[in-house]
């Protein structure tokens, strides 16, 4: 994937009318168009310019909600939830098959830049935990077929939605 330029962020920007209101809006759009799933450095600064907002604030959002990253991370991030729900019916063993899966330990990315796993906090699908959430698609009552299915559908670039939770978090 090409590297984004300066152009296409103040392309984002304008697209919400240089309004500092927008800014989790325009950070999210930057953080997609990355092509890494993060926001650079670089990019936050230039929002800060443009939209007149102090740099600090940028960080402050970046680093409070947990679907931003300040470092890169996989095309596909795979959350397992950790809440104490799914914890009692095993979501420890989720956390396992999908580090057997996708041949990494949570916190890490694999070598192809294609999935990065990592455990997260309660994504309201206590009912049919445990969960995963793969981007903003939630997939309940694991099983271990049921993981390699999900990963091998993005690894084809055919994500398997018919899966995913109706009422997304």
């Amino acid at each position: 994937m090409q590297e984004l330029t300066e152009g296409q962020v103040l392309k984002i920007m304008e697209s919400y009318g240089n309004d500092p209101q927008q800014l989790i809006a325009v950070l999210l759009d930057i953080q997609a168009a990355s092509g890494k799933n993060f926001v650079e450095q670089k990019w936050s600064i230039l929002a800060s310019k443009v939209l007149g907002v102090p740099l600090s604030k940028i960080y402050d959002i970046l680093t409070f909600y947990a679907m931003f990253s300040t470092i890169p991370r996989g095309e596909h991030v795979i959350e397992i939830c950790q809440s104490t729900p799914c914890h009692f019916i095993q979501a420890e063993q989720v956390v396992g098959w999908f580090e057997e899966v996708l041949g990494v330990k949570v916190g890490a990315t694999t070598d192809d830049g294609r999935f990065t796993l990592f455990r997260t906090s309660c994504v309201g699908a206590c009912d049919v935990g445990p969960v995963a959430k793969i981007g903003d698609d939630v997939f309940g009552e694991l099983t271990l077929d049921k993981v390699k299915t999900l990963v091998q559908s993005y690894r084809d670039g055919q994500p398997n939605r018919r899966e995913a939770l109706t009422c997304q978090s």
